[in-house]
């Protein structure tokens, strides 16, 4: 079983910056209960037979799944490319009760598995983001790539630790408490081969609130793999990432 992770302190951090910007922001709170099975939607590319890729939507803390076929995601990805998606629900009391990457393993990425699915791709806004690198960290084998948008990838104490340390290297060098998973995640950058890490593209706007931490993990990655442009934590700026990374996903076209 996986570990669960350490949220209640942080809570806070995540919760107040989309109270500020509920009128304008694509983080819509509402809080609900975690359900057991986490429910997904899936939307094959063609009805008729299995598409070769699967792409794994996952939406920020407070979003609902719908978010993604209403601002068009689904859409224009399946336009261009012979890949079905499935959509979880993983929102923010997965990851207040510590079953956050246990339930999309179980609900999503094991069932996917066993439908056949060989290329499985996570593409995930905000907490989403933290999801799918969490879920590299745990199950790198099952997962050909990941595309974190606008990412959060921990509270500021957490990242000035990192920073302080000298980056994530000689952060993952030191012994750290188990149990927080925002902390394990830095120690498996850190410790993660180029090869690796090279399974990881960050895509955010230049005004993202939460810029300092993915300035950090772009550190870590090929420069071919980030990508910045302007706007904030919101969905003009995700919608204008999503158009540039469809402009050369590897994926088989449709």
């Amino acid at each position: 079983m996986l570990a669960p992770c350490r949220w209640i302190d942080r809570r806070r951090w995540l919760l107040l910056p989309c109270v500020v910007a509920l009128a304008h922001s694509g983080c819509a709170w509402l809080p609900r209960a975690a359900a057991v099975p986490m429910p997904v939607i899936h939307l094959p590319a063609n009805p008729q037979r299995r598409a070769d890729v699967l792409v794994v939507m996952l939406p920020g803390a407070y979003s609902w799944p719908r978010e993604f076929i209403d601002q068009g995601f689904v859409a224009r990805l399946q336009q261009r490319y012979a890949a079905d998606v499935a959509i979880a629900d993983a929102h923010l009391g997965y990851a207040e009760n510590g079953t956050l990457l246990e339930r999309v393993r179980d609900d999503v990425l094991l069932p996917a598995r066993r439908d056949g699915y060989r290329r499985i791709w996570l593409v995930g806004i905000s907490l989403g983001g933290f999801a799918s690198l969490g879920l590299l960290m745990r199950q790198p084998e099952a997962i050909e790539g990941v595309l974190t948008i606008a990412p959060y990838v921990g509270p500021p104490a957490l990242l000035q630790q990192v920073s302080a340390a000298g980056g994530a290297a000689a952060y993952a060098a030191a012994p750290h408490d188990d149990g927080d998973l925002q902390a394990e995640l830095w120690v498996w950058l850190g410790r993660s081969s180029a090869a690796l890490r090279d399974k990881i593209h960050l895509y955010t706007g230049s005004d993202d609130r939460l810029i300092a931490g993915q300035r950090l993990l772009e550190t870590l990655l090929a420069a071919d793999h980030v990508l910045e442009v302007p706007g904030d934590h919101d969905w003009p700026a995700w919608n204008a990432l999503w158009s540039r990374w469809l402009t050369h996903a590897p994926w088989p076209l449709a």
